[in-house]
């Protein structure tokens, strides 16, 4: 007898998501966004890193080697409850530097407005998205299939690619140790996905550009 015989199957959420080809638009507006510089950081480091919306408000300065370019967010606070590893790419680092000089003497990396040694509200990026306009189109979350479609439509290996989205095995010991595997080749993905968000950037500034009289 399997458990899938007698316990009732996980329904998997789906979360709002842009089309790929609205991504352009999308990174452009919180480029220019107008509310709260620590928000634009939290959506740009998002789109960056692909992370869960809890893993990343919750992030902690302590959990940082900016020399290393390394992110390694503890178990305790991972959806499945084993460690993962963040390569940063430079993009990252200069976004996570440039923070620092904001946050940097706090614990929290986004802390609240009421209480600082609280992250900000897990409704901020979601209330920003709306803001922009994406209401009912696009979560915080929605970023991360965005990442997965594009980069496997880019050619980098599936493996990886689930590994940096920290998609459990349904062995939790073997997740535990295999969370650091391929980080040379993730590393390289990650730096690349930056790339790609940038040249998305500049090629629609670009385009807009054109069309300006």
């Amino acid at each position: 007898m399997r458990p899938s015989d007698v316990l009732p199957s996980r329904k998997k959420q789906n979360y709002p998501r842009v089309d790929a080809k609205e991504l352009p638009d999308l990174l452009c507006k919180i480029e220019v966004y107008q509310g709260a510089a620590i928000t634009r950081a939290a959506m740009k480091l998002m789109a960056m890193t692909f992370v869960r919306t809890s893993e990343l408000i919750g992030a902690r300065w302590e959990e940082f080697d900016l020399d290393a370019g390394r992110w390694d967010i503890p178990a305790g606070r991972m959806k499945m409850k084993t460690p993962h590893i963040v390569p940063l790419s430079t993009q990252a680092l200069t976004l996570l530097r440039a923070l620092h000089t904001s946050t940097g003497a706090k614990a929290m990396l986004f802390p609240g407005e009421r209480d600082p040694k609280k992250p900000m509200s897990n409704n901020t990026i979601l209330k920003a998205l709306e803001r922009m306009g994406y209401k009912g189109r696009m979560t915080g979350h929605g970023f991360r299939g965005i990442a997965s479609t594009l980069l496997h439509e880019q050619g980098f290996d599936h493996s990886h690619i689930e590994l940096q989205l920290a998609h459990q095995e349904r062995d939790a010991v073997s997740a535990s140790y295999n969370h650091a595997l391929y980080l040379a080749q993730r590393a390289r993905m990650m730096q690349a996905w930056s790339d790609y968000l940038d040249a998305t950037i500049a090629g629609n500034v670009f385009s807009l550009r054109r069309l300006t009289p």
